[in-house]
């Protein structure tokens, strides 16, 4: 190849860099400008029979009691107090809605995992979830919280396991990356990426956040902001 072929194939190279560049730079600002939208609480469902209209695009956002939803709903709104925190695991237990400003609707879904729930509870929370999932037309992903300190566990993969059989794509996010090393994090990454390989709905790509920091906040916020 000859000075001036190669120059360019630099130049069609440096050209698709920055149409990539630019193209994260708007999905970031578009993202950005959807959570910067008003956020209100629609209303909370204990049974299906309580869900609202299925009229705009939803998101859900499951994973375990203690994984930091909360947190990260109320990071991405840009609010403190929109989704309930609570130091007690397994509180909230209906489908909670929120309308970000008439065009994406973010569901809390009750966290799952905790320790010693009555198996009454269990049920009903199972039949809840799993009823949601596979009846609702208008959702288009489901983001599986994990904490990165713990990785992957069995409480998850059944999640995972429901959200296969209801044919709903998922992504993972891994939460609280601010409490871990960069090595440590750089390998529960590998793990959880390993693993989602073999799932049939899962997302291939992981998102890792910390609420407290805001890291991969705008990211996320791009990624549903595609969807709404």
């Amino acid at each position: 190849m000859g000075d001036h072929e190669a120059r360019r194939g630099e130049i069609a190279l440096s050209d698709a860099l920055i149409s990539d560049d630019n193209e994260k730079a708007s999905l970031i600002e578009a993202g950005r400008l959807l959570f910067a939208r008003e956020c209100t609480f629609m209303q909370g469902a204990s049974g299906l029979d309580h869900l609202p209209a299925a009229t705009l695009t939803e998101v859900a956002f499951a994973g375990r009691s203690n994984v930091g939803k909360s947190s990260l709903i109320n990071a991405l709104t840009g609010r403190n107090t929109l989704a309930r925190t609570s130091n007690t695991p397994g509180r909230t237990q209906e489908l909670n809605f929120f309308n970000l400003g008439g065009r994406l609707v973010l569901v809390d879904m009750p966290g799952y995992g905790f320790a010693q729930a009555p198996k009454g509870l269990v049920e009903k929370w199972t039949r809840l979830v799993n009823g949601f999932l596979k009846g609702r037309s208008v959702l288009r992903r489901a983001v599986v919280l994990v904490d990165s300190r713990h990785g992957l566990k069995d409480s998850d993969r059944d999640m995972m396991k429901m959200l296969d059989k209801a044919a709903v794509v998922y992504q993972v996010v891994l939460t609280k990356a601010d409490k871990l090393k960069a090595s440590e994090l750089d390998a529960v990454q590998a793990r959880t990426l390993e693993e989602i390989k073999s799932r049939v709905a899962a997302h291939p790509s992981l998102i890792v956040t910390s609420s407290e920091k805001g890291t991969g906040i705008p990211e996320l916020r791009a990624e549903l902001a595609s969807l709404a």
